[in-house]
């Protein structure tokens, strides 16, 4: 067996028991490694839907470009798939984002528009200010070029690619036995459309947000700090395609919970995550120490710790 092109092999991600991370705890705690697509993150499930729905809807035509605000993961997957497809590609991406997400984003054929951090910002950490600067790139961007933008941010299309597939897909690998599922919000599309799927199934399943510990908005907490190390997400903003009716609750995950539990996921399980998996797997064992005998708690390895190289994930 082959695929026609690499944009097949995106989806179908294997999902994996923590056994050893989770030893003693009352459930079991499963990680489904989406650093597995081609892209190496989980990004690339909703870069093809927003693409392949563009064109659908005549919004992009042979031989057009798409101009997409990332922090690297969004940017990589559509780039992928742009070279697959024949469009140029523009990556606007704040200077605070790691160096090796920049370079995969080159290296994929993508065009790369640095925006310099907000006076103040700490490098290696994207606030919500930096963010705001590269939107504002990112717009000027399209206007100049004529180009389409996916604006994962907005798009529902991004929701959708979760909820039509990365749902299904838990549901169908647990038998239908998930009983909780946790997950970073960056623009919200993961967790919503794979809540929303989840709930479809069985309104029972619980599903927990999980928000950077000084910047918890949609925990409603006051935000201490928009820096942090959770690249891609926690931004300090209500994410667009939020459905609060979807969110059972909020965990907040500081960077050195993250930090730790992303290196013990290296060590202990053999899965070399980044920062937001580290946070991810954090929040699924907290759940874990005060679940129910038997409940399975399900949650995501996001992207690939080898686009932290450059920074302390590795120690």
């Amino acid at each position: 067996m082959f695929f026609n092109s690499i944009l097949e092999t995106i989806g179908n991600t294997p999902l994996v028991a923590l056994d050893r991370l989770a030893e003693g705890l009352p459930a079991r705690v499963l990680a489904k490694i989406e650093s597995v697509n081609p892209g190496a993150s989980v990004k690339d499930r909703a870069a093809l839907r927003m693409i392949e729905e563009a064109e659908k809807q005549g919004l992009l035509k042979p031989g057009g470009t798409v101009v997409e605000l990332t922090s690297g993961n969004m940017g990589a997957g559509l780039a992928i798939v742009c070279a697959i497809k024949g469009y140029r590609m523009v990556a606007v991406m704040s200077e605070g984002n790691s160096i090796e997400r920049r370079k995969m984003l080159a290296g994929l054929g993508a065009e790369v528009a640095l925006v310099p951090q907000a006076i103040g910002s700490v490098p290696g950490k994207v606030s919500g200010e930096d963010l705001a600067l590269v939107e504002e790139r990112t717009q000027a961007l399209v206007k100049e070029l004529n180009a389409f933008r996916p604006d994962q941010f907005n798009n529902p299309a991004n929701a959708a690619a979760h909820e039509l597939a990365t749902g299904k897909e838990i549901w169908e690998q647990t038998d239908g036995k998930v009983t909780s599922f946790v997950a970073i919000a960056g623009s919200g599309g993961s967790f919503v459309g794979t809540a929303r799927a989840l709930k479809h199934y069985n309104p029972a399943i619980k599903c927990f947000v999980v928000e950077p510990e000084t910047a918890q908005v949609i925990g409603g907490k006051p935000v201490t700090n928009s820096a942090h190390k959770l690249q891609g997400a926690g931004y300090a903003l209500m994410p667009p395609l939020w459905d609060s009716g979807l969110c059972d609750g909020t965990i907040g995950i500081t960077d050195e919970k993250a930090t730790f539990t992303a290196r013990a996921l290296a060590k202990q399980e053999g899965i070399f995550g980044g920062f937001s998996s580290g946070a991810n797997v954090a929040a699924a064992l907290q759940l874990a120490k005060r679940a129910l005998p038997g409940d399975l708690i399900v949650t995501l390895v996001c992207d690939s710790g080898l686009k932290y190289l450059s920074t302390d994930l590795v120690e």
